[in-house]
């Protein structure tokens, strides 16, 4: 199994941000990646788009379906190099890396699911309206915020219904927010403040994850998105100013996995034994155990993963570097045990958790090639 390392400050999702502004002229951010000595360089406004769900992996598979796209990725129209995505590898913990500049276990937001220390409740960053206040959940300055002090104009454009949850405060605070669903109309949005405000403007397109998700891969559904990603790449990098660029990457990939490949911590008592509450999702687990159990199940769920998983005390998960550095403050958010899902193996809770999430046909969150791969792409004005 191809494991994937995130190298947090030298080639993660996490650094893209920080040298699109150094382009732009923000003092103060590093530039790893180079963007802005590189194809960024001379570059006065940016189009930063980020795709759900569109790993490495799914070029090459999006490939007959979306021609602009297979372009890019051949390098025909712009670069392309291949980054990671932070641990674990989803959309939560992505988008808010994108937003600081930050590694997960610095910006907190450490899981799709994780349980709240002080109320023991479960707190989904996807659904985070009330739960916590995003300014001490996730208390490092996002990089919009710090851009729009220093001048550079900053807009974010995602769907309407997003705007003031938690988890698009904790992420995208500090810039202006438009609502656009759809193509078209985020196309539109994006290109309109790119040409009247300048700066950077950041757009957010979820299809295409939706898509695999309860689709997989090779639907008509997925193939059908991957389309309309193309056509909405296709809109942006026919509207570019003379003195733009358009960089596109996404925050994790996937891959479908069979039904035999799934285990059901509802249903089997061995997994559920010793277990208080498990949150994380199916590819990633964090287990929160009952006082003395934790080495038992360990024992118990290395047992019955066998080779399909990573099974870790927190502080070995920690250690490794998975979440980069973990301030005191953020570790017990990630679970007494680390579950970590290897090849095509996913541990659903069919009764615990809403039942669509153990009926999808492709997942993320582990680190895998498959999952952690994604692209960075740069095309500037023809």
């Amino acid at each position: 199994m191809d494991v994937v390392h995130p190298r947090y400050g030298t080639d993660t999702l996490a650094d893209v941000l920080p040298g699109v502004l150094s382009a732009l002229g923000m003092p103060g951010v590093a530039d790893p990646l180079g963007l802005a000595s590189g194809r960024l360089a001379g570059v006065r406004r940016v189009a930063m788009l980020l795709v759900d769900g569109l790993g490495q992996a799914q070029l090459p598979l999006a490939a007959p379906y979306a021609p602009t796209l297979a372009d890019l990725a051949a390098g025909r129209l712009g670069t392309v190099r291949t980054i990671t995505s932070g641990f674990p590898s989803t959309t939560p913990v992505s988008l808010v890396s994108v937003g600081t500049g930050a590694p997960p276990g610095q910006h907190g937001v450490v899981g799709f699911n994780v349980r709240e220390p002080k109320s023991g409740r479960i707190l989904n960053h996807i659904q985070w309206w009330d739960d916590q206040d995003p300014g001490d959940w996730q208390p490092v300055p996002t990089l919009f915020g710090r851009a729009a002090a220093a001048g550079i104009p900053v807009t974010v454009i995602s769907r309407a219904d997003f705007a003031g949850s938690g988890l698009t405060v904790a992420a995208y605070r500090g810039a202006g927010y438009r609502g656009a669903a759809g193509v078209d109309a985020l196309a539109t949005e994006m290109l309109a403040a790119l040409h009247n405000e300048g700066g950077l403007v950041y757009g957010y397109h979820p299809d295409l994850d939706r898509a695999g998700h309860l689709h997989g891969l090779a639907s008509g559904e997925w193939k059908s998105a991957a389309a309309d990603v193309d056509r909405l790449v296709t809109l942006l990098v026919g509207g570019l100013p003379a003195d733009a660029a358009l960089v596109v990457t996404a925050d994790h990939g996937q891959l479908d996995v069979p039904e035999d490949g799934r285990l059901d911590l509802d249903s089997d008592r061995r997994l559920r034994a010793g277990v208080l509450v498990a949150a994380g999702e199916p590819r990633v687990r964090y287990l929160y155990t009952q006082p003395g159990a934790r080495d038992d199940v360990i024992a118990a769920w290395r047992a019955v993963l066998g080779d399909g998983g990573w099974v870790v005390p927190r502080e070995e998960a920690v250690a490794a570097g998975w979440f980069g550095p973990v301030p005191e403050d953020h570790l017990s958010r990630v679970g007494d045990v680390v579950v970590a899902c290897h090849d095509r193996t996913v541990v659903v809770a069919t009764r615990s958790e809403p039942l669509f999430v153990s009926q999808m046909v492709a997942f993320h969150g582990s680190y895998t090639a498959a999952e952690m791969r994604i692209p960075l792409i740069v095309v500037t004005a023809q």
